[in-house]
């Protein structure tokens, strides 16, 4: 296996395919809705949606769950709690929270793709209490500091 591939224990109870990339430069999965019918989602409504995967995620990685464009524009329909994270000692299905932001109701269909998978390493943190931090440019300024252009 190539050295910049990760690999991935799972377990598929949909009928649908694998999570997959779409091209060759893709950097997220998509993953399909397992639905037993139709689903209808009104108006700002969220609904979680379940796609029959478990997934078994190396220590020191997580699963980022992140919208689809494509679902987005065409159906106002995008994930919540964006990216999501799944964390590597999750053991149960993956599931997706979508929320629908346009003004009509919208369908999601059995097998649909409804999100994607980033695959990502993390790196643990610990703290250092000090009593000063070091100076930058920017300093405190926050949310609008640098200006509109």
């Amino acid at each position: 296996m190539p050295e910049n591939r990760l690999t991935i224990r799972i377990i598929n109870h949909s009928n649908n395919a694998l999570p997959a990339y779409a091209t060759n430069g893709s950097s997220g999965m998509d993953i399909r809705a397992w639905l037993d019918q139709p689903l209808t989602l009104a108006p700002l409504e969220r609904v979680l949606v379940p796609t029959g995967l478990f997934l078994e995620i190396p220590e020191n990685h997580e699963a980022q769950v992140r919208p689809r464009s494509g679902l987005a524009i065409k159906q106002g329909i995008t994930c919540l709690n964006t990216p999501g994270t799944i964390d590597a000692d999750y053991r149960g299905e993956l599931k997706v929270i979508l929320i629908n932001l346009s003004n009509e109701p919208q369908t999601l269909q059995p097998g649909d793709r409804i999100a994607q998978l980033v695959f990502q390493k993390v790196e643990k943190a610990e703290w250092l209490e000090v009593k000063e931090l070091n100076e930058t440019e920017r300093g405190s300024g926050g949310f609008g500091h640098s200006g509109k252009q």
